[in-house]
């Protein structure tokens, strides 16, 4: 009898549970994920910290602008040896600016101006939302698994792994995999901090990768703030100005 009486309750409770109960929009946590970590438009500083097996540092400090979705500059402002270079993002092109040579190179995603673990891709990275599709989305309890795929083949990496916090919307660890499924590196999204214009969202950024073994990289945020800019400022002709914006 009892028996019975639960088989009943359990088919009273799942009739009562909507057949179209709304689903998690991945692609819209995302999105929302993207805001959380940076505003349409801003300017801010960062340090980072190249850290060799022996435990050797090389540190770069950067001025960063970015508009929109796809216009980004970084400025070096030391070491002294780097101080004046400039990298520019437009969408999937970017540049490099050396002073000394006077006129932007062409560089690619998967390079990197400053050696260590971080790439191009890194350093001036686009909104998440804007480069992958959200294909799957787990629910894990206290966080989200989501799996990413690249929209274009020209994304540094074709897969991203990327674990959210529920509470906080903000990405925990993202594995960056390449198409023949090798793991590229790891990111790890640390120590949430307020920074002006109520933005909150991690301070520092570190990565390790299994092709680089005992090699780290830091990334640390600071000076994080709304702020506009005009078109012009993300050109080429405009790149050995870009320090009149400080």
């Amino acid at each position: 009898m009892k028996n019975r009486l639960l088989y009943w309750f359990v088919v009273f409770f799942v009739a009562m549970i909507p057949e179209n109960a709304p689903a998690i929009d991945g692609d819209e946590l995302l999105r929302q994920v993207d805001a959380n970590l940076q505003p349409d438009s801003y300017e801010m500083y960062r340090k980072l910290i190249n850290i060799e097996p022996d435990g050797k540092k090389k540190e770069f400090v950067f001025y960063t602008v970015k508009k929109g979705k796809e216009k980004m500059v970084a400025l070096f402002l030391s070491p002294a040896s780097e101080k004046g270079r400039v990298s520019l993002r437009l969408g999937d092109n970017m540049w490099l600016y050396i002073p000394n040579v006077g006129r932007p190179i062409r560089i690619t995603s998967l390079q990197s101006v400053v050696g260590g673990v971080f790439n191009n891709s890194d350093i001036l990275r686009l909104d998440y939302h804007v480069e992958y599709d959200v294909n799957t989305i787990t629910d894990k309890g206290e966080t989200w698994a989501l799996e990413l795929k690249a929209k274009t083949r020209s994304v540094a990496y074709d897969r991203l792994k990327m674990t959210v916090d529920k509470k906080t919307v903000q990405p925990l660890d993202i594995e960056c995999i390449a198409s023949s499924g090798m793991l590229i590196k790891t990111l790890h999204y640390r120590d949430i901090k307020e920074f002006d214009d109520g933005i909150i969202r991690p301070a520092r950024l570190m990565t390790d990768s299994p092709l680089h073994k005992g090699y780290r990289s830091v990334m640390i945020f600071a000076k994080m703030k709304k702020r506009k800019f005009d078109d012009e400022i993300f050109t080429l002709e405009f790149i050995p100005r870009v320090d009149e914006l400080r």
